[in-house]
């Protein structure tokens, strides 16, 4: 067998990718492709046609065609073997089979095409073998993220350690009475991460002002031909670019499942501004069981104008789930407790300009399954050809209404797409990650079900664990902000909110 060239076209012979594995021009390729299509009869059901030179064997992909261009004297049975191959490395790399989502991923099928084909004869693999060496995983890369990983947690460490000896100086200071720098209120600040919330008695700093995300290069070229799918030398360089002080925004072209998902802050704030976020946490099991379930809250309270520094909050609880209530220690604990309004304790005091502080946060740790938001049920079946599988939710905390929920079911590797039946609402399938996302814009109590069903080739555990993400604009432990008024004659001040729940870890194991 010997194989001249493989190529993608239009059904108008336009060549979209092709790769020659011999010696060929540019201008001989597009005229074989060219004529390709006026020597197709439709009436027959050949999938190979020949001239004087060559042999053309292809196979149709909806609007396509994929397309071996081999010498007359090549085995044919090999060739349709090698075609079928060629036509299932097609759909790992595109979602789609069209013009557009062929030419933005044809330097991957380049490189898989290279891996099929080396000078013309065909190697011995198969579609796993090619995802392997395409992905180019590198034992070293592994050795080198784990290191850097290391280095950022003693770094954290570090951070904590000085800043706890930041705070003891502060409190030395305190205590000889001399005057510390910062609000000379002591108000604390407000520190969080991806895990917790938590609230510090630390030394409030002025804010510092954004750097501007850094503009690119007008000159040199745009892109650059990356083999490796991770990059590291954008990993180093983002890394410099952040020890240097500079914001680095966050890539748009990342999926929402990727990314961590956050609503968008309101445009229009007035000069107290409320901020109630809330992050829940939750493991499941898929026979059913709740094995935990957390969700921390809190309230960050900011203030533009001086004007309104000496000021209190009202809080509407309506919470009956049993969460737990933590002020700030700078707060009114006893006006809290009797009267749920938030307020300096020492009231001839403003609250800090230009910071968040949060002034109240909450935890609810829970097994009750009855308080599980969105509760998925996810059932494979071995069948003759692999599994069926049935993924149904059910939102059960109907005074939610949820936005941009995927649901992540793990595909097992090789197995190519799953092929769909019953769907509400769309899906995508990432073959790069094995990974199919069922995708509902919006749940809420008049979409508060729904259900899909997929069959592909793999065990009952190799679609485990399934995880959920969302973002809402509503609160579930029903904790709100209803007034906010001036200490001095309680006159009511205008302030604006913004609510939102989120999700950390979403999972069913």
């Amino acid at each position: 067998m010997v194989l001249l060239a493989a190529a993608v076209c239009t059904k108008a012979g336009k060549a979209i990718v092709s790769r020659q594995f011999v010696e060929m021009t540019r201008t001989r390729v597009e005229g074989l492709l060219a004529a390709f299509p006026k020597l197709m009869n439709t009436g027959k059901q050949h999938t190979f046609v020949e001239t004087e030179s060559v042999r053309y064997v292809y196979q149709p992909l909806e609007k396509l065609y994929m397309v071996l261009v081999t010498t007359k004297n090549s085995n044919i049975l090999e060739d349709l073997e090698t075609l079928r191959l060629f036509s299932r490395v097609i759909p790992e790399y595109c979602r789609v089979l069209e013009e557009g989502e062929v030419s933005e991923h044809c330097f991957d099928l380049i490189f898989a095409f290279d891996e099929i084909v080396a000078l013309g004869y065909r190697e011995n693999v198969n579609l796993a073998q090619i995802r392997t060496f395409t992905e180019m995983d590198s034992h070293e890369e592994k050795v080198f993220r784990a290191v850097r990983e290391t280095q950022e947690r003693e770094a954290k460490a570090e951070m904590r350690r000085k800043a706890k000896e930041l705070q003891q100086a502060r409190r030395d200071a305190d205590r000889s009475g001399k005057k510390s720098p910062g609000f000379s209120g002591g108000f604390g600040s407000m520190s969080s991460s991806s895990n917790a919330t938590i609230i510090t008695d630390t030394l409030m700093e002025p804010e510092k002002p954004k750097a501007s995300p850094v503009p690119a290069r007008a000159s040199g070229p745009s892109k650059a031909l990356k083999l490796s799918a991770r990059g590291k030398e954008v990993d180093d360089f983002v890394d410099k670019l952040k020890s240097e002080g500079q914001v680095i925004m966050p890539s748009s072209g990342k999926r929402p499942s990727e990314a961590s998902k956050a609503l968008p802050p309101p445009v229009n704030t007035e000069s107290v501004h409320l901020r109630c976020e809330e992050k829940i946490s939750l493991t499941c099991g898929r026979d059913g069981g709740l094995q935990n379930l957390e969700v921390l809250g809190m309230i960050t309270l900011r203030v533009a104008d001086d004007k309104n520094g000496r000021i209190r909050l009202t809080i509407n609880n309506g919470d009956k789930k049993g969460v737990q209530l933590q002020t700030h220690p700078n707060v009114d604990k006893k006006l809290f407790t009797t009267d749920s309004v938030l307020g300096l304790k020492n009231p001839d005091k403003s609250f800090p300009l230009n910071n968040d502080v949060g002034v109240l946060k909450w935890r609810l740790q829970t097994t009750d399954e009855t308080l599980i938001p969105l509760t998925i049920n996810c059932w494979p079946s071995e069948s003759a050809t692999g599994c069926d599988v049935n993924i149904e939710y059910e939102l059960q905390e109907e005074a939610l209404e949820l936005n941009d929920v995927v649901i992540s079911i793990p595909i097992p590797s090789g197995v190519g797409a799953p092929v769909i039946g019953d769907l509400d609402g769309e899906y995508r399938h990432d073959s790069r990650r094995n990974i199919l996302e069922w995708c509902l814009p919006v749940v809420d109590v008049n979409n508060k079900t729904g259900s899909l069903e997929f069959s592909v080739a793999g065990q009952p555990n190799d679609f485990f664990p399934v995880n959920v993400s969302f973002v809402s604009k509503g609160n579930y432990c029903d904790i709100t902000v209803a007034k906010v008024s001036q200490v001095d004659g309680e006159v009511p001040v205008r302030f604006s909110s913004e609510t939102s729940f989120l999700v950390d870890k979403y999972e069913i194991l």
